[in-house]
């Protein structure tokens, strides 16, 4: 099977990293598309957590973009509080699992939401930037980064810092204050997985497409990323999987083939 775009790769890979019974920081778009593909798949006893206050929703198909904060995505909600209280729940180490975008991805993990170019009165794009992105990368336990696999993503020097990674590396993001043990996990592209399982900090290539190759992955990066020592090879998204996003929770293509 090779009918699914770069999109539907990527959310499907990243449902896939989800744990059944965690809780989850869902950030918007493609995170939330992929929570809601894992949650129906594989993680039914998941618990869902909204920056606008929704605690442990259900999130109603089909996926509209533009309506975070609607009926929609409150749906059977335990409960719905502000959104300094959602925030606290990270910081006071209740959730296990955050899901976030990026416009740009640095070495140790460190995130870019916010802008591109070196003035920032004067960028050359602007992005909506972080969001509740900063409390998530700062206080959950894991961060799981997700993005389209393009060498322009990839930076050694990222133009913004929106939400922190490892910062530079070693034991840098715990001397700066943020709590020991948590940070980024894992980052799934259209064409790889990494981690971050080196003394140093930095993103650890440990997987690549089905096909693809370890030159074609680090080809389209901006820097060379460290190689472990059994690169897997990542299956195909499954019928179930594309099925359910195609039919049920994306069918206009707002986020897995880029139509919204």
């Amino acid at each position: 099977m090779n009918d699914y775009t770069d999109g539907e790769f990527l959310i499907c890979r990243t449902a896939r990293v989800i744990e059944d019974n965690s809780t989850v920081f869902v950030g918007f778009g493609l995170p939330q598309v992929s929570a809601m593909l894992a949650e129906m798949l594989y993680t039914p006893n998941m618990i869902q957590l909204f920056e606008f206050g929704a605690v442990g929703p259900q999130s109603m198909i089909p996926y509209l973009r533009g309506t975070m904060g609607g009926p929609s995505n409150c749906y059977r909600s335990v409960k719905w509080c502000s959104m300094t209280e959602a925030f606290s729940y990270a910081a006071a180490g209740y959730i296990d699992i955050g899901i976030l975008g990026a416009v740009e991805i640095d070495r140790y993990g460190n995130i870019n939401s916010t802008m591109l170019g070196n003035n920032y009165e004067l960028p050359n794009a602007r992005f909506p930037g972080s969001g509740g992105g900063s409390e998530v990368a700062s206080y959950c336990w894991r961060t799981v980064i997700t993005l389209k696999h393009e060498k322009r993503r990839f930076v050694e020097k990222l133009s913004f810092l929106t939400s922190p990674g490892y910062l530079s590396g070693g034991g840098s993001r715990e001397s700066a204050g943020l709590p020991t043990g948590t940070g980024p996990y894992m980052v799934v592209t259209s064409e790889a997985i990494f981690d971050f399982e080196t003394e140093d900090k930095q993103m650890r290539l440990i997987a690549v497409k089905k096909g693809r190759t370890v030159k074609d992955v680090t080809d389209e990066m901006g820097f060379v990323p460290k190689i472990s020592g059994n690169v897997k090879a990542i299956e195909e998204p499954t019928k179930d999987e594309l099925y359910t996003l195609r039919n049920l929770i994306d069918p206009y293509g707002m986020v897995s083939r880029g139509k919204g």
